[in-house]
């Protein structure tokens, strides 16, 4: 438990060293909240339910979050540990593999909730932020969609050898994903055949989970995103397992 401490607060300060790391997870999306908040406010709409776009906003940008953490993130970083060797170099200290992967994840998932607790701060004090669901609820689907994106990631590592591959692979991912799902811009004002092509992608299913929940809609409405996203993780975990490599 020391080891995996000490490794997570040593990943802390490398991860606070990368400015573009920080500024996608934690400032990009607050910026946006802060751009289009000041353009559409923040008052209930038919438009979106009968709630106000911040409303909305808060979980798609927190989907947002997640995606950047476990795409741009994760998989970038260890594909970068293996291709300089430091995974191997891991591996023959006394620290066990999967502590080094835990502390990997830790981290990645700390930036992330630190990321979701910037926005809902934003959002309550400048735009009066409303939440109608329920606290526990909310909790379970955040940490369900980022460990669907953590597997995802670890997928994308353990198939690319080099980091910059990764980056392009997880870009090309990424990006169509962050336009067509609602993260970024509201999916309602979409085309519906758009919307209709969405349904494949996973992180449509994380801003459909999290904005449902954050108005208080029952799981039962999500059933379709939940088991998506579960298949997603236990597929991810399962594949990268057994094909990770260490150098």
């Amino acid at each position: 438990m020391r080891g995996l401490s000490k490794m997570i607060w040593i990943e802390m300060k490398l991860f606070s060293r990368e400015p573009m790391a920080a500024f996608f997870t934690l400032f990009f999306p607050s910026l946006l909240l802060l751009l289009f908040g000041s353009i559409w406010g923040n008052e209930p709409t038919p438009f979106y339910g009968g709630v106000g776009y911040i409303d909305t906003a808060v979980p798609a940008f927190t989907a947002m979050i997640i995606a950047t953490s476990g795409l741009l993130g994760l998989s970038i970083q260890m594909a970068s540990y293996r291709e300089s060797g430091i995974l191997r170099r891991f591996k023959a200290t006394p620290l066990r593999p999967t502590t080094i992967l835990i502390a990997q994840v830790a981290v990645i998932f700390i930036m992330t909730v630190l990321g979701m607790i910037l926005l809902i701060i934003l959002g309550k004090l400048l735009y009066g932020l409303r939440f109608s669901g329920n606290l526990l609820h909310v909790l379970i689907g955040f940490i369900v969609s980022s460990f669907s994106f953590f597997a995802l990631g670890f997928v994308i590592a353990a198939m690319i050898p080099t980091a910059r591959t990764a980056q392009i692979v997880s870009m090309v991912i990424f990006y169509p994903m962050l336009f067509l799902s609602g993260a970024a811009i509201p999916r309602e004002i979409l085309p519906e055949t758009i919307q209709r092509y969405a349904q494949i992608m996973p992180l449509t299913h994380v801003v459909d989970l999290l904005r449902g929940l954050w108005v208080g809609d029952n799981w039962s409405m999500h059933l379709k995103s939940v088991v998506f996203l579960v298949a997603l993780l236990i597929v991810g975990t399962v594949v990268s397992a057994k094909i990770f490599r260490w150098e």
